[in-house]
């Protein structure tokens, strides 16, 4: 499904039962929906509805012409797709800049929550700054593409095992980084670089559980501790031997971890 936003529009689909608590996913910069694709199955088996959602400039949706991105931004797609759908609240679960955003609708827009869970991300830029930054947008300038960023991405993403293991996988995420547009991919780094929400996590009161992998090297595990340790009551857990993107790496683990996660809220017996 499509929503119009000025103009632009952000690619969107609903599964599951109508009626059903929703789970909203939002993706990695230079990924999409199809991140989320194992953790569809056990979420709609459980009885949960699922939204996922393309980023601007990402899978679906367009980017938009000459638009600034800021987190601020793009978390109020998130809440147009909630208003277009008529959703009151849902549970969301944000990798990467997926959950900076996660972070910012959970400070500015709390009532749209029942519960954030952050995975693999951070609470400000990534380790190199605009450096990192400056370097990987020339390279999209010179290039006119995503591509020349896609084998690199993956390093930080995935294994090398999980690369033998899985080759028709991998190179299904290969693809979608390097199809990723460049404007889409630019200004989602550029909300990246400007964003920082340590000096407003401590006000969060959303149920909170965090979770990484202890060998990702693109948002490292330091980053999201820190986020668990801001957030009052916030829940967390390591996947051990997992880079960035674990929903992918151990998916039967993920998806076992989200669950339980989603099936003590649901009973009400989470501590957060």
């Amino acid at each position: 499904m499509l929503l119009p936003l000025g103009d632009r529009h952000i690619h969107y689909d609903l599964l599951g039962r109508q009626g059903a608590s929703v789970v909203c996913l939002a993706h990695a910069l230079s990924a999409d929906t199809g991140i989320w694709a194992e953790q569809v199955p056990p979420l709609l088996a459980a009885g949960w509805r699922v939204l996922r959602l393309d980023m601007r400039g990402h899978g679906g949706s367009t980017p938009g012409e000459d638009e600034v991105y800021t987190m601020q931004g793009l978390a109020a797609d998130v809440v147009a797709v909630l208003d277009d759908l008529g959703l009151d609240a849902v549970h969301f679960a944000g990798l990467s800049i997926g959950g900076m955003i996660g972070q910012v609708l959970a400070v500015e827009h709390p009532e749209r929550l029942l519960s954030a869970m952050l995975c693999d991300t951070a609470p400000t830029t990534i380790p190199g700054g605009k450096a990192t930054w400056d370097e990987r947008f020339a390279a999209i300038a010179k290039a006119g593409s995503v591509e020349p960023l896609a084998d690199a991405t993956l390093q930080r993403w995935l294994t090398e095992d999980f690369q033998r293991a899985n080759p028709a996988r991998y190179r299904e995420v290969w693809s979608s980084i390097a199809l990723t547009s460049p404007q889409g991919y630019i200004g989602g780094g550029n909300a990246i670089l400007h964003f920082d929400s340590r000096p407003h996590l401590a006000s969060v009161k959303v149920p909170t559980f965090v979770v990484w992998g202890d060998q990702d090297p693109g948002t490292p595990p330091e980053g999201n501790q820190l986020i668990a340790d801001l957030i009052p009551g916030a829940g967390s857990h390591v996947f051990r031997g997992a880079r960035h993107v674990p929903m992918v790496e151990y998916p039967e683990d993920f998806s076992a971890v989200m669950l339980d996660w989603l099936m003590r809220l649901r009973s009400g017996s989470c501590s957060v």
